[in-house]
């Protein structure tokens, strides 16, 4: 299905840096209340996001005054919280300080009778500074943050059909509120050889039970990290022999050293007659790599792309 400018909308990662990474350090706010609440799943599943109609939501979260669920409205621009006793509370997104925007959420947490107690410092970043210290003014291009909620609602259509082409173990189509990422990843059912660790501001054991397995796993994030562009990724962990040669469609596909895996400028997919298309292209053609060259048992782990009202064929 061809995609349309407000499907698929300009968010050039430069002209909106600033706020982007305000909106990353809020999301890991309200991330680490569903951390330090919520009962541990396998490779962190239990701590993330999910895209919803009007932006990101943590799902309920168990607390003592009934399970609560946080959802960053990002058309209206609001933080919204509420629980399972009928309560609900708001505070508006805008331009402030970290610090101001932890403030909020614990109140906000407070007045729907919860727990506001959590890990204070940002995780996957270098040099991390406390929540509470980080007074420096931020800025909040409501604009920009729009934008990039109807490209995370674009890309998610895409992720959540590919990953209906898959019967193994598969995540949900989430985001990761340290890396800043949207991902699905799949599993190739076999263990890895343990990750040597190393991510800043993450703990070993953290990485090392999220790559307990072989994995192929993509998603998109919206620049960052040397990358000065909003782009999709994939990559295998461990990665097999000639992953890196690998053939990955479509030609703006490339191997990027510096990170280890496969990227698609984001914008070579908002640009192309049928983005879905294009998107899906990449999603296949790096996992077929990584499955391939690493022996997966294919015929046993994938399927036909799921379709509406028709279950899958046995």
């Amino acid at each position: 299905m061809a995609g349309t400018v407000r499907e698929w909308p300009e968010i050039p990662y430069p002209a909106w840096r600033e706020t982007c990474t305000a909106l990353h350090l809020f999301a890991q706010i309200v991330g680490k209340y569903r951390l330090a609440r919520t009962p541990w799943v396998n490779h962190s599943w239990h701590a993330t996001f999910y895209v919803d109609a009007r932006g990101l939501t943590t799902s309920r979260v168990p607390d003592v005054s009934g399970d609560i669920e946080i959802r960053f409205d990002l058309i209206d621009h609001v933080v919204v919280g509420e629980n399972t006793n009928g309560r609900a509370e708001a505070f508006d997104l805008g331009p402030m300080s970290v610090a101001r925007f932890h403030g909020k959420f614990l109140d906000l947490i407070r007045a729907l009778g919860g727990t506001p107690r959590f890990h204070g410092r940002p995780n996957e970043m270098p040099n991390p500074i406390a929540f509470v210290d980080d007074v420096a003014s931020r800025p909040y291009d409501s604009d920009a943050v729009t934008r990039f909620f109807r490209a995370l609602a674009a890309v998610a259509r895409v992720l959540e059909r590919f990953r209906t082409a898959y019967i193994g173990k598969v995540s949900p189509v989430h985001l990761f509120w340290g890396s800043f990422d949207l991902a699905v990843t799949r599993f190739s059912g076999r263990s890895a050889l343990l990750h040597p660790g190393g991510i800043p501001s993450l703990p070993d054991a953290v990485t090392r039970e999220a790559y307990s397995h072989e994995v192929s796993s993509a998603g998109f994030w919206p620049g960052g990290s040397g990358i000065e562009y909003p782009a999709f990724y994939s990559y295998a962990y461990p990665a097999p022999p000639g992953f890196a040669e690998a053939r990955v469609e479509p030609a703006a596909a490339y191997f990027e050293k510096a990170l280890g895996e496969f990227l698609l400028p984001y914008d070579s997919v908002r640009l192309a007659e049928d983005p879905e298309r294009s998107l899906l292209s990449f999603l296949e053609s790096a996992y077929a790599a990584a499955a391939t060259l690493a022996h997966w048992d294919r015929s046993v782990l994938e399927c036909n792309i799921g379709e509406p009202g028709r279950p899958r064929a046995l």
